[in-house]
């Protein structure tokens, strides 16, 4: 089989997976391009294997595996928590509109969350057990306030991590990302309060987007999620 068609195939099983829309897909991952991304994670140096410790804490592994495994953490909780949004909240007060979009922001996240499941394919950390205990799925309030934490983390987390990747396409990658977190960021924060998309908390003073290293993003997740991550192996320069 030609080497082109294989990759193909590698993306028409993340479509299968991911039960997201050809449409979405490939409009988020920079169409048929993405299939590189699979041959160099196939011809790539051998990094630390992620693996589940004796007391169950999910190691992300290193080098680039861990970074794409970190990123495939946070996409898994956001996906997790933007799949409740569309269950449980819809009779919270959101408009029409504003339930297609929160939709479309959730069918993104899927499609990010399945990308790095199949990219990573054996190097791939288990499904996460999430613990959203703290937030109210009735509130409207409640769930933009989440939404917004995980949104500025997310884009912080990408910012951060840009440094610590050594592959270029994985970097392209990460860029492609993060544009769109950015954009999810900025809708969810002007639902809480009009033309705050870009304030001075998430926006420095030569107005570049903040960062968090993985070890801050970390911290600030687990308080999201049942499953225990370290990312003790991680790269950190």
């Amino acid at each position: 089989m030609k080497k082109e068609n294989l990759e193909q195939n590698q993306v028409e099983e993340v479509l299968q997976m991911s039960g997201v829309s050809r449409r979405h897909f490939l409009a988020l991952s920079g169409g048929l391009a993405v299939a590189g991304i699979f041959a160099t994670m196939s011809s790539c140096k051998k990094d630390k294997d992620p693996q589940v410790m004796p007391d169950g804490t999910i190691d992300l592994g290193s080098g680039d595996i861990g970074i794409l495994n970190y990123a495939y953490a946070l996409e898994q909780l956001e996906a997790a928590f933007y799949t409740r949004v569309a269950e449980s909240s819809f009779s919270s007060g959101f408009s029409a509109s504003e339930q297609a979009l929160l939709t479309d922001i959730r069918d993104h996240e899927i499609a990010h969350r399945e990308f790095f499941k199949a990219a990573l394919a054996g190097n791939a950390i288990p499904a996460l057990e999430v613990n959203f205990d703290a937030i109210d799925f009735g509130s409207r309030t409640s769930v933009l306030n989440a939404a917004r934490t995980f949104e500025d983390l997310g884009v912080q987390a990408y910012n951060g991590a840009g440094q610590l990747i050594t592959t270029g396409d994985y970097l392209v990658l990460a860029g492609k990302i993060v544009s769109v977190e950015a954009r999810h960021a900025a809708y969810i924060r002007d639902l809480i309060t009009p033309n705050s998309f870009g304030s001075a908390d998430i926006i420095d003073s030569n107005g570049m987007d903040m960062h968090k290293m993985p070890s801050e993003v970390l911290a600030a997740a687990a308080g999201f999620l049942k499953s225990k991550i370290s990312g003790n192996n991680l790269p950190t320069s």
